[in-house]
């Protein structure tokens, strides 16, 4: 460990302090329909939107309402982009040819990328037209982004209103998201990866010769607008096979750090959007504290341990950092800041290559998915995902001083438990039982590329990221017809059947009457409950999936340490 490594990470955590604020009021504002710097550009397209689509804004979605329109947008994309790669050979920009993905494939890569998880059993230089590039990926990028933040918008209305009017309108709050937030940062954003160097053309693939004579094929493209939404929507897929550890979609150490800074900003910005929405600005900031706890153990951790280094190659005669896997210009201080914050989201984008991480180094990433994408979380899935740990923190306090358990003065029932509790169980559930069945059956073992306790890692990790719409990998797994289709279920499921019990829980506090505060009302806003908080997701987390974990990262590193490898 260096004092540089440690600047960097403190520099990276005061910039998302000093943004979450600004970037929260103004969220706040946008999703509350009041006038911002940016509305004389953006209203007139939003009303016209409205106009051409015959939308009424002012009309209120039930619970259910929200649901279906969530339903049918992401239905509608899957079909769309579904079509699109079975037919680029045919279609215009597809300068290198490519053909038509395989059904199993393509089907694998529509699901991937209307879930926002963005995982790839393709690489994407050999594979993608730049239309597919454009017009599927990206798209997908920032509408999958923003119907995430829609259903944050929507359950943080549910929390914070008394009358049961609804939970607003998806086609506004989806709108709104594009043209308000996600545009806006993006052009950007894009721009100044341009200007350090990440491609943004449409350009033919260049055929060069290094200085030892071999041949090199340098990729072009749309990459730079590409690159930030991936970012910055918590999306993660790469417009080539490396993805972040390419210098063409990460060239320098400034462009490194826009990209974490970018996956970070909106999830952390939510987290003031819900203290303004429910006139309590510590309820906010108390969410904020417990996601920075947990993202700095995280850190800390991975850090320590990657900068220990493998004690079998120590006793080869070469100390030093994990540096196996890395850029060196990034080193173990930028690969684990860049692995931790893109698991404690949802983005799945990598600089360094997790499978090459020591044991308990790629147990990190590993952990912060299966706590269940509460560190900051996904745009939007993040702040809704912390709600329900929320509900099930403030029911246990409830039971140990013996009082009916109430939220911001609201009482948590019988009902609105059984919802965070399913909601709770939908990453064990599509996590573990397809790794137990992989383990044991052709399918499962045809691609694996690492035997024994590792082996069984990258197939956990696998499930894990796909579940939580993560999309990174330990990457010795091979595609085949048995895992397109399998990580396809549960990337869905992950997705979906976590929306459904959030967005019934802020329809069924919506009508729910807050009472005032008495002297014997547990306070959510203080350190104390901050900590009980973290208890939950901790003992959660370590119940559902310590005994896998166990089996893998654990046993795989108390076997390095006898000098065992794979």
């Amino acid at each position: 460990m260096t004092i540089y490594g440690w600047l960097q990470a403190g520099l990276f955590f005061a910039l998302i302090l000093v943004l979450t604020k600004p970037l929260g009021i103004y969220m706040a504002r946008v999703f509350s329909g009041e006038r911002t710097w940016v509305s004389p550009v953006f209203a007139p397209v939003e009303r016209a939107f409205y106009r051409i689509c015959r939308i009424d804004p002012a009309r209120e979605m039930t619970a259910s309402g929200y649901l279906f329109a969530i339903f049918a947008f992401s239905v509608i994309g899957l079909i769309y982009f579904y079509v699109l790669l079975r037919t680029q050979k045919w279609l215009p920009f597809n300068p290198q040819g490519f053909d038509n993905l395989a059904p199993d494939l393509a089907w694998n890569t529509a699901v991937s990328f209307t879930t926002n998880t963005n995982w790839q059993f393709y690489s994407g230089e050999s594979t993608m037209s730049y239309l597919s590039q454009m017009a599927g990926l990206a798209w997908h990028n920032f509408v999958s982004a923003a119907a995430g933040i829609a259903v944050a918008v929507a359950v943080i209305r549910g929390v914070a209103r008394t009358d049961g009017k609804g939970l607003g309108n998806f086609w506004v709050d989806l709108t709104r998201a594009l043209l308000y937030v996600l545009l806006p940062i993006s052009v950007i954003g894009g721009l100044v990866l341009v200007w350090q160097g990440v491609p943004q053309n449409f350009h033919s693939y260049l055929d060069v010769s290094s200085l030892e004579g071999f041949k090199q094929s340098l990729t072009n493209g749309a990459m730079a607008s590409q690159e930030i939404i991936k970012e910055l929507g918590t999306n993660g897929g790469g417009f080539v096979n490396a993805n972040s550890a390419s210098p063409n979609e990460n060239p320098t150490g400034f462009s490194n750090l826009l990209e974490m800074l970018a996956m970070f900003l909106i999830s952390a910005a939510l987290t003031y959007v819900y203290g303004r929405y429910v006139k309590d600005q510590r309820q906010g900031w108390a969410l904020f504290a417990a996601m920075s706890v947990l993202f700095v153990g995280g850190f800390v951790t991975a850090y320590s341990v990657e900068s220990a280094g493998n004690p079998i190659v120590h006793a080869l005669g070469a100390p030093g950092p994990n540096l196996e896997g890395k850029e060196v210009r990034f080193g173990a201080a930028g690969s684990t800041l860049f692995g931790t914050i893109s698991t404690d989201t949802s983005t799945g984008a990598v600089n360094s290559m997790h499978d090459s991480w020591t044991p308990l180094g790629g147990l990190v990433p590993l952990v912060n998915m299966q706590l269940g994408e509460v560190v900051f979380g996904g745009v939007g899935t993040g702040l809704y995902g912390m709600i329900i740990f929320v509900v099930l923190t403030v029911f246990i306090a409830g039971l140990m001083v013996g009082r009916t358990p109430e939220y911001l003065g609201k009482k948590v029932e019988s009902r609105e438990v059984k919802l965070a509790i399913l909601g709770a169980l939908v990453l064990p559930v599509f996590a573990l039982v397809p790794t137990a069945v992989s383990v044991v059956v052709p399918g499962g073992l045809a691609t694996l590329g690492n035997n024994a306790a590792h082996g069984f890692s990258e197939i956990l990790y696998m499930f894990t990221s796909t579940t939580e719409n993560n999309g990174s990998a330990f990457a010795g797994i091979g595609g085949n017809t048995y895992y397109d289709l399998l990580t396809g279920v549960c990337m869905i499921c992950g997705r979906f059947l976590f929306i459904v019990p959030a967005i019934a829980l802020a329809g069924s506090l919506a009508g729910k009457k807050s009472v005032p505060a008495t002297v014997g009302t547990f306070s959510t806003s203080s350190p104390t409950f901050v900590v009980l908080l973290l208890g939950v997701i901790l003992i959660v987390g370590a119940l559902t999936f310590f005994p896998a974990d166990a089996l893998g990262p654990i046993v795989e590193h108390l076997q390095m340490l006898k000098g065992k490898t794979y």
